[in-house]
């Protein structure tokens, strides 16, 4: 397919990415179900929750989307070790080394966290599927991924085959998976008669950028309001912009003169107002947040990342930011294992 000026329909869309390898890790479609209770709590639009926490492999979630176009490449590369690494209750880590259990690749991990850190939640998990764990006192950024890169090269001078973390590499081929599940969203939408007015979800990286492509390239009216749970050293809209740009570059339907880009940092709707106390911590707002929908839907978000942007889409609602003759949809992006590692903040105030 040669770079086009126009937008797509699903199938055309379906058919450019086909081109790029991929290997079946993730349970799809995964169901998008109306929140009733939730819904009139709120006294706003009709809200639906896309259940992305489904999505099989080891508690479910956005990374499987992501790891089938990931570890396709580093398999068709030769791979036989990925070396990834995140904090240390990582969901990202977490699917990665069940997907590499899966596909018979070993996995190391450099882990943001205290030696001694509480064997607990993810990190029991990336133990339980056969990684191999370093942790390293570092936060997620540019300092982790410089030593990513150092650590992957040691292990090449050992004669290691690797396929490690490379942001220009790694980001556009995940984004690839959520131009997909935004086609996915609205061929759901379509199904239950809905006309969305907003897809919420939380992310800072590759699933805000394959959403926003996948917006663009359907010619979508559907807002997408990226929930940021954390902040970047760079300037977010950018960023997401690129990366979303890079992944239509890598379907060939970029061009230079065609079309040089999808997706301008100016159309990123994407806000950094609920990350609270910082990256990785429970604010107030995403416990209440927790709290509404664990009650009157008996659905469990995890405390630091989908209850956050849960929170950004409760205040809209109640500022009356969204139409209330409009559905909006809410991505559960998963990370359910995380909870274990924050009881304590989850059950503050609920001890009698």
């Amino acid at each position: 397919m040669t770079a086009t000026s126009q937008s797509l329909n699903a199938t055309q869309l379906r058919r450019a990415i086909d081109r790029v390898p991929r290997v079946s890790l993730a349970h799809l479609p995964t169901p998008l179900e109306p929140l009733p209770r939730f819904s009139a709590a709120l006294g706003g639009p009709t809200v639906w929750i896309k259940r992305d926490d489904c999505t099989g492999l080891a508690f479910g979630g956005n990374k499987a989307r992501h790891n089938e176009f990931l570890l396709a490449h580093a398999l068709e590369q030769g791979a036989e070790m990925l070396v990834w690494g995140a904090g240390v209750q990582s969901n990202n880590c977490r699917q990665t080394a069940a997907a590499c259990a899966k596909l018979g690749l070993e996995c190391h991990l450099l882990l943001g966290g205290p030696p001694d850190a509480p064997v607990q939640g993810n990190l029991l998990l990336d133990y339980l599927l056969g990684a191999t764990v370093e942790m390293v006192d570092l936060p997620l950024g540019p300092e982790l991924y410089e030593r990513l890169a150092a650590r992957a090269n040691e292990l090449r001078a050992q004669g290691k085959r690797v396929y490690s973390w490379e942001n220009e590499v790694v980001k556009p081929r995940a984004a690839l998976s959520y131009a997909l599940g935004f086609a996915e969203i609205m061929e759901q939408c379509h199904e239950h008669r809905l006309s969305p007015s907003a897809v919420y979800v939380a992310s800072a990286g590759s699933t805000a950028s394959g959403l926003l492509l996948g917006k663009a390239l359907l010619g979508s009216d559907v807002a997408v309001r990226v929930v940021a749970p954390i902040r970047w050293p760079w300037h977010h809209p950018t960023d997401l912009a690129k990366t979303a740009n890079q992944a239509a570059e890598l379907i060939g339907l970029i061009d230079a003169a065609a079309r040089p880009s999808w997706v301008e940092p100016d159309d990123v709707d994407t806000t950094l107002a609920y990350i609270g106390p910082g990256y990785g911590l429970p604010s107030p707002e995403g416990m209440a947040a927790f709290e509404l929908l664990a009650t009157t839907e008996g659905i469990l978000l995890d405390p630091v990342y989908t209850s956050k942007a849960l929170a950004a889409l409760i205040d809209d609602v109640r500022h009356g930011r969204l139409p209330a003759d409009r559905p909006v949809v809410f991505l559960h992006t998963g990370g359910t294992p995380a909870l274990f590692a924050y009881a304590d903040e989850l059950m503050a105030g609920r001890r009698t």
